[in-house]
């Protein structure tokens, strides 16, 4: 019995081991837009285990895949929140990452830079810079993956839903001089409790001081307010929001929302009366599932198909 058990695992352990790759950087050797720094990063593990990372000198990728002959093409990119400031990889990365591989989707971690005067020489392009160079250099290594380069999405969080709109907004002027022509539109959008607007009421105040400093011009504020710069070719988008949200108003989800509508744009969005900001995966306030909502709209749209 101990030999059959010996060789169940052993078995089985190429599966595990593949299904979680470690970190690689999407760089593959200078990293654009950066300078040097005494800075290192930082990573603090909380109470409840929830880990949070700061001061990111070295952007990655972390790849997870679904289990053997369950892919089915499709790829999310994650982008973490947390204020522009620091990222929740657990709960708004990892966690969301193993639940989109019970999809059959290949899953991504984007850990990216935070907007930083120290780091970079322009902060205010960084994150998207990264977010940009993800979507890239997935779409580049597709076959490595056994992905439809046509299958590429992108999900955002808080802030990280800001960065995932701005790069489904404004793919057509990539950030940085490069010589590659490879698109870094995604092909479609999902954005939970996003930070979308820049300006009024509807600003979260402490992700536009992070990304564009204390005194942002009026031209700089309508740049990074995505709901300005819905257009038709702007991916079809899944938004999730709750209305009793006190740090990023659920109008920024509405906003967007109905310029998708004007723009003839593909959307879906759910809102709960409740659940407040941050909730991850699971919303306690309410026995729906987001993610059952979201996987019935990725099926509709036949980004489950094998």
């Amino acid at each position: 019995m101990k030999a059959l058990w010996f060789t169940v695992v052993m078995g089985c352990l190429p599966l595990l081991l593949h299904a979680q790759g470690a970190p690689f950087s999407i760089y593959s050797s200078t990293i654009p837009n950066s300078k040097p720094s005494s800075l290192q990063e930082k990573t603090i593990t909380l109470e409840n285990g929830g880990i949070r990372v700061s001061d990111v000198v070295q952007p990655t990728l972390q790849v997870f895949r679904p289990a053997q002959g369950k892919a089915n093409g499709t790829a999310v990119i994650i982008c973490p929140g947390g204020g522009y400031v620091r990222l929740s990889m657990d709960n708004e990365g990892s966690d969301v990452a193993k639940r989109l591989t019970e999809m059959g989707i290949t899953a991504f971690v984007l850990k990216y830079r935070l907007p930083n005067d120290q780091l970079q020489p322009d902060k205010t392009t960084a994150p998207l810079q990264d977010a940009q160079q993800a979507i890239r250099l997935v779409r580049q290594r597709a076959a490595d993956y056994g992905l439809n380069p046509a299958r590429i999405g992108l999900m955002g969080f808080s802030a990280g839903g800001h960065l995932a709109s701005t790069a489904g907004t404004h793919f057509a002027q990539p950030v940085g001089t490069t010589t590659d022509a490879t698109s870094v539109r995604p092909d479609f959008l999902v954005l939970l409790y996003p930070v979308i607007s820049f300006t009024g009421s509807l600003a979260h105040a402490g992700s536009r001081r992070s990304l564009l400093g204390p005194a942002p011009t009026p031209d700089q504020l309508r740049l990074y307010s995505n709901e300005q710069h819905v257009t038709p070719q702007t991916p079809p988008t899944f938004l999730v929001h709750a209305q009793d949200d006190q740090t990023v108003p659920v109008l920024n989800s509405v906003r967007f929302y109905e310029a998708c509508v004007r723009h003839s744009v593909p959307a879906e969005m759910h809102l709960y009366p409740k659940g407040g900001h941050g909730f991850g995966l699971n919303n306690k306030t309410t026995k729906d599932s987001w993610p059952e909502r979201l996987q019935n709209w990725l099926d509709a749209n036949g980004w489950l198909a094998p």
